[in-house]
């Protein structure tokens, strides 16, 4: 058998008992028992008794929607609190109606006068796919393109610019000068403001809200909102109870996960390995956080947490002899391969061929077999990149940054993880989303490439104190011979380049039906949803390698603290 044109062997065995390892050291997990021990029936209690207030105040919600059609600009600020509180998902049909309304009557800028409705009319409508022209902002510049100085004490209007800025393609140039001429100015002017606009700015600036986490997003923007002179008192009481809710659902999901991950027992049996069962699920909650998605979330924080190991055998235990073997092993998917395998490998091989058997039950179950071809077939394409990485190693060689991301594409992890997400989706998921994600359309590769390159980055320091392959940055560096404060600012830039190709996929929801598949709105948030991860975990430092004071919070936030319902 080939992996990248090199042969493998069958027939090799280890004879070095003592080899040399590239060990990482990684810290161990920090939760102790935190999620062990949780017991859910006290909470099931709890919200029993409030699902009737919920379903009230969601029908509350519903009439003022639709109270608010005959005045498009307050209808949009409804639906932006809507889903920037996190309750989105709860009036899609409403939000599509609504949206769909607006756009079909409002294709005539000329009326639009102002900013902020301008802003936040082309930010909502283009993040749910909406064709919506950046020329809308062009009565707002002066003839040499710049924004005029009329909107310098126009605050809200030039932070809904900045949020907007976020959504820009390749050719919206008056985008690229709008986000310049927002950020600087707010960034000037964010510790001369009062509350509640002062946290808006200072978290828009480090978080836009595009590109974070809904869950995170929502528990800041909670907190935020209630400090408005006026907040809809209706909306806000929804979204503390819908979080503290699906807070508690979460928590019982972690709960039985740890339980699993304890049983495997991987911190005892490969302490080389990082434990990070609680990151992972809360990688994947960025995923998808609604209810409906409980089967899903399951299976893709197994996955995420057996892909981290198997990382970890090539990246930081195995030696390339092995490494081969273990290759082969996974190819072959056969039990019969684990004899071959050192001791080690030995469990890691049962347990994953142990958890895709378990998604191979639960889709059998539901009438779905299918899909196990495509769950395999996403690892074998995961681990085929890895054990490139280990050949280059092996060999000592450094590719050119073209190179490197043909291969960057898949070993991002981010290929293999689309395809797992859609096993538990239900029926919204054909087999033909299967077949798109398998051949890595635009939109995958572009969230791939934003996450090879910020852990790349971010994690290029760390990696260097060790044997390792070269990353993109060193391969960078080597190629076009400069620093490394260069090639990470030539990477960023390809990294933009790249959100902008994921926004204009995003578009394509409503193109042409002569296309032979195209990707439903809950397809394409999957592989949004996980770019927005990468951009949250590596925005300084590999918040899932190096688990800090912020990955704390946000984990905290998220599954330990309840938002105060009064």
């Amino acid at each position: 058998m080939k992996v990248e044109g090199h042969e493998l062997d069958y027939s090799i065995s280890i004879q070095n008992d003592f080899p040399h390892r590239p060990l990482a050291n990684f810290h161990p997990n920090i939760w102790g028992n935190q999620f062990l021990v949780y017991s859910p029936d006290s909470d099931k209690a709890t919200w029993a008794s409030k699902k009737w207030q919920l379903e009230q105040l969601k029908e509350d919600v519903r009439t003022e929607i639709r109270a608010t059609a005959s005045n498009p600009s307050q209808q949009l600020q409804l639906i932006d609190a809507i889903q920037r509180l996190g309750v989105e998902y709860h009036f899609q049909e409403e939000i599509n109606h609504a949206l769909r309304e607006m756009h079909e009557k409002h294709q005539n800028w000329e009326n639009i006068d102002h900013i902020y409705p301008a802003a936040l009319y082309f930010r909502i409508l283009r993040q749910e796919g909406f064709r919506v022209s950046s020329d809308i902002f062009k009565k707002f510049v002066d003839d040499e393109g710049k924004f005029g100085e009329g909107l310098v004490n126009d605050v809200p209007g030039i932070l809904a610019l900045y949020e907007a800025t976020h959504l820009r393609l390749h050719g919206d140039d008056i985008l690229d000068h709008a986000l310049a001429f927002s950020s600087n100015h707010l960034q000037s002017i964010s510790n001369k403001l009062n509350s509640p606009l002062d946290e808006l700015v200072s978290h828009a600036l480090m978080q836009p809200n595009w590109r974070g986490l809904p869950r995170l997003e929502a528990r800041n923007y909670i907190s935020i909102y209630g400090k408005d002179h006026s907040p809809n008192i209706t909306l806000l009481k929804l979204a503390k109870l819908d979080f503290n809710m699906l807070q508690s659902l979460h928590k019982e999901e972690l709960h039985e996960l740890s339980l699993w991950w304890k049983e495997v027992d991987f911190a005892r049996k490969l302490p080389f390995a990082r434990d990070r069962i609680v990151e992972g699920y809360f990688w994947i909650v960025g995923v998808y956080f609604e209810p409906q998605y409980g089967l899903a979330r399951k299976i893709l924080s197994k996955v995420i947490a057996m892909a981290t190991v198997i990382d970890d055998v090539y990246d930081a235990y195995g030696t390339y002899k092995e490494l081969e073997i273990f290759t082969v092993a996974i190819e072959r998917w056969d039990v019969g391969c684990i004899k071959q395998l050192p001791d080690y490998m030995k469990i890691c091989y049962q347990t994953l061929l142990d958890v895709f058997a378990e998604i191979e039950q639960e889709m059998a179950k539901k009438g779905r077999s299918y899909r196990s071809y495509y769950a395999k077939e996403a690892m074998k394409m995961l681990v085929r990149a890895y054990f490139v990485e280990a050949k280059w190693l092996h060999q000592g060689y450094i590719p050119t940054l073209e190179e490197y991301m043909k291969n960057g594409v898949p070993s991002s992890g981010y290929p293999t993880l689309t395809i797992i997400s859609f096993l538990g989706m239900g029926n919204i998921v054909k087999k033909e989303a299967f077949d798109w994600a398998l051949n890595v359309p635009e939109i995958v590769r572009a969230a791939s490439i934003i996450a090879r390159l910020r852990d790349d980055i971010v994690g290029y320091k760390f990696e260097q104190k060790r044997e390792h392959i070269a990353s993109a940055v060193k391969c960078y560096m080597t190629q076009q011979g400069i620093t490394e404060q260069q090639a990470c600012n030539e990477l960023y830039e390809q990294i933009e380049d790249a959100w902008k190709i994921l926004n204009q996929q995003l578009l394509k929801t409503s193109s042409s039906a002569a296309a032979k598949f195209v990707p439903s709105k809950p397809i394409l948030f999957r592989v949004i949803n996980l770019a927005r991860v990468i951009d949250v975990f590596y925005k300084h430092k590999d918040e899932y390698t190096h688990v800090g004071e912020t990955m704390c919070g946000y984990i905290n936030s998220l599954f330990i603290e309840p938002i105060p319902l009064q």
